[in-house]
Parts: structure tokens; sequence; C-alpha cells
């Protein structure tokens, strides 16, 4: 009976650390989170890696204070970064995003920042050009 009792906390405590995890909510880096809620318009971006290579579908995105920008995997491993070295407005930097794994995972985007351009890669790929920019208004 021992090794069932085991054999089920160990399981257990694998669901449980991953469950959760689909859909994270950017905290900009260095802070708390913001007061802005989601109150626009949800715009969905795909994260893949096919054939052509790894990118952003669409790798430009326009967006208002309160929209949410919906990065979706659809394939490959990705994540979503808006590093300071590449953006010249360096306050309000949503953190980076987690991995995400499994196609249809999701992370959201509640934008916040003030208007301008950032720029946006994967990390592991930005070398490969999957870069992107979110423009605010």
């Amino acid at each position: 009976m021992r090794p069932t009792i085991f054999t089920l906390l160990t399981l257990t405590t694998l669901i449980v650390a991953c469950a959760g995890g689909e859909k994270t909510d950017a905290t900009p880096a260095g802070g708390a989170a913001t007061e802005v809620k989601a109150t626009g318009k949800i715009i969905t971006v795909l994260l893949t890696t096919d054939e052509k290579g790894s990118y952003f579908t669409p790798s430009t995105i326009e967006a208002s204070t309160g929209d949410v920008v919906r990065f979706t995997l659809k394939s490959g491993v990705h994540n979503v970064s808006f590093p300071d070295s590449v953006n010249t407005i360096k306050e309000g930097l949503p953190k980076s995003s987690d991995f995400l794994q499994i196609p249809g995972q999701e992370y959201d985007l509640t934008v916040s920042m003030k208007p301008g351009t950032y720029q946006f890669h994967c990390d592991p790929h930005a070398a490969l050009g999957m870069k992107g920019q979110l423009i605010v208004k």
C-alpha cells in the first residue's frame, strides 16, 4: 500500500505544480502591478516556429491603454520580453513572460505603458529575427 500512497502523493504534487500558468498577466519590471484594468479590445498575437522560422504574427501592434495584447503560442517554445537595452522608454516595461510551451498557451499583457513605441522579442530567438514592436497610442 505504501507505493500506492507515495505514487498518489507524487502525482498530486505534479498536478498542483503544473496547474495554472497557462495565462499570466504582465507586471512592470521592478515595480508593483499597475492599476490599469483591461477595458479595451483584445489583440491576438501568434508565436510560431515553422519552416519559415520563428516569428510573431502580427509583428507590429497598435494598442491603447487598457487594451490587452494576448500572445498565444501556435508552435515552438517562446517567451515575450521587452528588454530595456532595446527600448528608449525604460520606465514601466513589462516583465518578461514565462516560456509558453504548449500550443494554445497564452500570455496576456494589459497595456499600461505611456504612449510610445516599444520593442519586444523572444529571448532565445531574437538573434534569428523573432522581434516585434508595440505602438501605444
